[in-house]
Parts: structure tokens; sequence; C-alpha cells
């Protein structure tokens, strides 16, 4: 057995971990995480903003693949860091977990509080140029392959390259994205120009212009209204119950409170949570406050109007939610988020202060516009008569899953533990036979499709439950669904969706997906649903170890993997199979690449961004035909054909 000492750790210096592992900082190499570059850089500019120093930020996409965000607040010092004994600049550029962020002097409010934005960029980056305008003078630096700098210090300080007025102050970074890490360095125009546009939204006043040079055009955000317009933009196709949305603001504490919320005539509500500018898609204290405060100055309404009798119930929080479209917006001085995503909010101070503000600000407003007030509770109303009157048919659907027979559906797991039991939602029952022999028995349930499931969007509980394939998943799950759900019933820790790699199987995804968005939404929230990703390719190949030709073979699970593959030296292929259904591979290679636990690769369902998870579930997936053909023709630049 080798030796297990010192020797074998490795430390990882400097920015050498992020190049080692992009995935923990910026969650992949993929699109996604080629855009989180810009987004990180951009919120040092929003940081000035909200600090009240920075009034516009211009992006730049050049035609060489580079982006440049210049924005005009204080600008990153550039004396000597007593500690460091270099520029600040360099150790902002250079060091993780350094930047003004942890302290309250620089910053009273920040969305990015981990401090290692801007070197993540620098150590991701092929090429970084930086420049600072302060004092009257512009310096600049310059890094090389992951954050090394090449540009000489003079006396110790960042050259000057050329004056500007001493109030001409700001930053300026041009990076290039490094292709040996990022499967894509293509900048995607369509996905910057919505994010600017949601920023613009939760950045009141702040002037944002995008040039996009690749493609000659030029577009400047800037929302005078803020979230208001924001709640404008999310109905600008819906049929709303009143014109204006109804727009909060206030301070409580040191929490400086927005709350904007139109009602509309949808079954469904939307409530969408920001704390310093980063979107809690599983909400938080600061939702918690806003549900509560509305559900008891409504009933409170109700009753002095006479909405409700004393011999009535309250209307339930859900009756008087349906239809709303909402914006909620904190700054906090202090946020507690759970989990390295930022996905809840947990500060007991955030719900005491959107109750505090919306209570006292929306009952003045109410109080002066009863008009609204009464179609608000008119709604309340109806929402209340039809789910006291579905109830009963609901409950009887409900009723049936007790009776619905998986047994013969359902090729269950021995384990009773759901904390190490998972269940794979396959096509077919070809497919389903093969994962059934590849599985270990023990902890991996099957549960094969017979057909696709039906489109649920807009859909009614009642009639989603009529689909047989949806009634099985449910009844296999255990948690319910609806108001019966709950996940502490469920029996499974992963929910994985195994299909194929092609148009149907893809459909197959959506449709799942959708359903699970629109009737379990728990179930994404609490990571409890992945995709399986079986690989493409299975490769035999030539190489040369200590001057002796192998063979060997190798499974390859996308194309920007298959390309590194080639460009490696001492590497001759041989053969390659490409793998377009679960059926092609027998009962080891699937287990081997696709379910074994320690070898599998799996990819979690999550949501960043609420509002554009809502709006393209319902221009995919609704009847409406035009803004789906808009939606595709717009993103099929993008599309990869497989022929």
């Amino acid at each position: 057995m080798d030796q297990y000492n010192g020797s074998q750790i490795v430390i990882l210096k400097g920015l050498e971990a992020v190049r080692k592992r992009p995935g923990m900082y910026i969650g992949s190499t993929g699109s996604r995480g080629l855009h989180h570059l810009i987004w990180e850089i951009l919120d040092n500019g929003i940081d000035e903003h909200l600090a009240g120093f920075c009034t516009q930020i211009d992006i730049t996409l050049n035609k060489d693949g580079s982006i440049e965000i210049a924005d005009n607040g204080r600008g990153v010092p550039v004396d000597i860091h007593p500690t460091e004994g270099i520029p600040t600049a360099r150790v902002v550029y250079t060091i993780l977990h350094a930047g003004g962020k942890f302290g309250n002097s620089v910053y009273k409010v920040s969305g990015g509080l981990h401090g290692v934005g801007a070197s993540v960029v620098n150590a991701l980056s092929s090429k970084m140029v930086v420049e600072v305008k302060r004092d009257g003078n512009v310096y600049r630096d310059e890094y090389e392959d992951g954050g090394n700098p090449v540009t000489e210090l003079v006396d110790g300080m960042l050259p000057v390259v050329g004056t500007c007025r001493k109030n001409d102050t700001g930053t300026k970074v041009l990076f290039y994205p490094d292709g040996t890490i990022f499967e894509t360095t293509q900048f995607k125009p369509e996905v910057i120009r919505k994010k600017l546009k949601e920023i613009a939204f939760l950045n009141k006043g702040l002037k944002i212009t995008f040039k996009d040079k690749v493609n000659n055009t030029e577009k400047t955000y800037c929302e005078e209204e803020g979230i208001k317009s924001y709640v404008k933009y999310i109905n600008r196709e819906n049929t709303t119950l009143h014109e204006e949305p109804i727009y909060i603001e206030g301070v409580s504490g040191d929490i400086e409170v927005e709350v904007a919320f139109q009602y509309t005539n949808s079954f469904t509500e939307q409530i969408n949570a920001y704390c310093n500018r980063i979107n809690v898609v599983d909400g938080g204290t600061l939702v918690t406050g806003f549900k509560t405060a509305l559900t008891r100055i409504m009933n409170q309404y109700a009753r002095e109007l006479g909405v409700l009798k004393d011999k009535d119930e309250n209307f339930d929080g859900k009756d008087i939610r349906n239809g709303i479209v909402a914006i909620i917006s904190i700054k906090h001085p202090d946020p507690q988020f759970e989990g390295q995503t930022k996905t809840k909010l947990g500060n007991t101070d955030a719900k005491v202060a959107v109750d505090d503000v919306f209570s006292q600000q929306v009952t003045r407003y109410l109080d002066k516009n009863v008009e609204i007030l009464k179609k608000i509770l008119d709604n309340s109303m109806k929402s209340y008569n039809a789910r006291k009157a579905s109830d009963k048919a609901r409950n009887a659907v409900l009723k049936q899953l007790n009776d619905v027979d998986t047994k013969s559906k359902l090729a269950s797991c021995s384990s009773k533990k759901p904390e190490e039991c998972e269940v794979y939602i396959v096509e077919g029952d070809s497919a389903g036979g093969t994962v059934k022999t590849a599985r270990n028995r023990k902890t991996q349930a099957v549960l094969p499709l017979r057909g696709k499931i039906l489109n649920v969007e807009k859909a009614t509980l009642d009639k989603v439950l009529l689909n047989n394939e949806i009634k099985t998943m449910i009844a296999s799950f255990g948690c319910g669904i609806g108001d019966e759900f709950d996940i502490t019933k469920l029996r499974y820790n992963k929910i994985i969706i195994l299909t194929d790699a092609d148009v149907d199987g893809a459909h197959i995804s959506t449709l799942l997906l959708t359903f699970f968005y629109r009737f379990m939404p728990e179930l994404i929230m609490e990571g409890k649903v992945y995709r399986g990703l079986p690989p493409l390719y299975k490769v035999e190949y030539e190489t040369t170890v200590k001057n002796k030709k192998l063979k060997q073979s190798k499974y390859i699970f996308n194309d920007f993997e298959l390309e590194k593959f080639r460009k490696q030296p001492d590497v001759k292929i041989l053969t390659m199979q490409r793998y377009k259904g679960l059926g092609e591979m027998d009962a080891n290679q699937l287990w081997e690449t696709t379910l074994d636990p320690e070898q599998r690769i799996l990819a979690q369902i999550t949501i960043s961004d609420t509002v554009e998870a809502d709006e393209i579930t319902t221009t995919l997936m609704s009847s409406n035909v035009p803004p789906r053909r808009e939606f595709i023709m717009e993103e099929a630049q993008y599309a990869t054909l497989d022929v």
C-alpha cells in the first residue's frame, strides 16, 4: 500500500483553486457560468450605485469576444495595501476574499458578500485589463493566463497611463474568458439584455448602456419607476384587475423595503423576492412578512366592508393571493442567506420590517382607493367560493390515489429509508427494462412512463389528476399534491429524470419539469429533482505510457469534452460509438456510466430567476402561439442541431 503522508497533500495557491474547480465559484463552465463572469464584475458597479456614487454603467461586447464593463463610481483604490504591500487594486483582482464588502464602512448594503467576484473572473480569464480613474489620474493593470500580473509597478504603484478631471472617477474592466476552461466563450446578447433589464428594474434611476459591437446594436436601460415598472412588464400580456400596480416603500430600522403588486385574472400567484438585488427564489422571511401582512389586512377590510359575514370563516392566504403578481425588494445591511446559492433569506428582522412597512403604507393607499380594494376583495371571494366548491371534487380524486396500482408500473427498491432512496423516471418499458436490470435494487426504484404526460400549463388540479401517468407518479412519491402536499412524506431523496438524448426525450423532460414546477414546486426548491446525464460517446483509443502503446476506452458526455479529448497529445482515437438512447447500452454500461453513484453525472434542477422561469414556462408550454414563435426565432441562433 502506498504511503499516505504530507507529500500527497496538494496546496493550490493564489487563484489556482478557482481554475481547478471553477464550478465551485460560478456554478458551471457552460453558458450560464460564462455569463456569470459579467454579473460578478457588474455587481461592483451596482454596489457603488447603492452606496450613492455610481449613476451609469456601460457594457460593451467586442468583436474579439471580450467584455468591457465601465462604471462612474469612486474607482477601486490604488494606494498601497497596508498588509499586502502591493496596490490595493491588484489585491482586489488577484486575492480571493479581498474586498470592501466584509465590513459596513464602505458599503452599507451589498449583493456580493463573499468578496471573490473580481478575482474569480480574473482567474477564469486568459487576459484582463483594469483601468481606474482617481484623483485626476488613469491607472492601468494587466493580467494574463488566469490572473498573473504582467504590468510592471512604478515605485510599487500602478503606472499612470493618462489624466482626467478630478471629479471623473470610475473603474473599467476588460476581460477575455479562458477557452480552455469554458465549454463556449461566445456571449449571448439576448441573455445580457434580459439581465440588464432586470437590474434596471431593481436599481431605480441607474443608467445602463449595452453596446453590442458584434451585431452593431446599442440599448440603454433606465427605470425611473423601479419595481413598479417591473410588475407592469411581467403583466404586459395579462388582463389586470386594476390599471396601475400598487407601490409601497418605507424604512424599518436599518432595512429599506419596496413592494409593488398588481392583480390579474390568472389562477396563479407570482411573488418574486429580492434582497440586495439577489433573487431569493425560495423566498424566506421577507416573503413570509408580506404574506402575513396581506392576509391579515385583507381579512380586516373584508369584515369591515361586510364582504365576510360573522358566520363566514376568514379568507385563506391563497384566496387573497390568487392572481397576484408581486415584487418584494429589500436592502439589508447584514443579510443571512441559507446556503451558498443564496436562494432563501433567513433574517427574522426582515419579516418584521416588511410586515411593518407594508401594513402601514398599504392601509393608507387602500383607504384612499376603495374601488381597487373592492376589486381585490371581490377576486378573493371568487377564489374562496371556487375553492370551497372544488374541495369536494378534488378530495374525491385525491382519494383515488390510494387505489392507484403502482406495483404494475413502479419497480420499487427494498430500502424504506427515504434519505438513501432514489427513483428514476424513464420513458417506455424498453428503457425501463434495461434500467431495472442495471440498478441497485436496494436503493434505486424505476418508474417507466407509458407515453407522454399531460402538458399541465394552465390546467386545473382536477384535470391534472385525470392523467394516469401523473397519478402513478404522485402515488409513487407519497407526498401528495396541492394543499395536501407534504415534502416530509417524500419516499425518495432524489427524483431523477432519465430520458434519451433525442427530441422525444427532451419533450418528455420538459413536460415533467413543467408538472413539477407548477404543481410540486417544493420538489425543485428543495433540490430533489435531477436529470440523469448518460454519455453521448464511447471512445476506444490508443495512448503511449512509458514508451508502451496501450488500448483503452473512455465514456464522453458532451461534444466539448470530446473536442478536448481529441486535442490531447499521445491519444489516437480508434473507434467511436455514439449513443442516442438508453436502449443502446447494456446493463453493465448503463450502471457504470449513469446509475453508479460513484461515477455517474447528475444535473440538479434549480431555479436562479423566478421571473424568467415563470415567463419561459408560460411562453413555451401555454397555448398562446405568437410568443412561443418569437422566442424560438430569437433563440434559434444559439441552438445546436443534431442531424
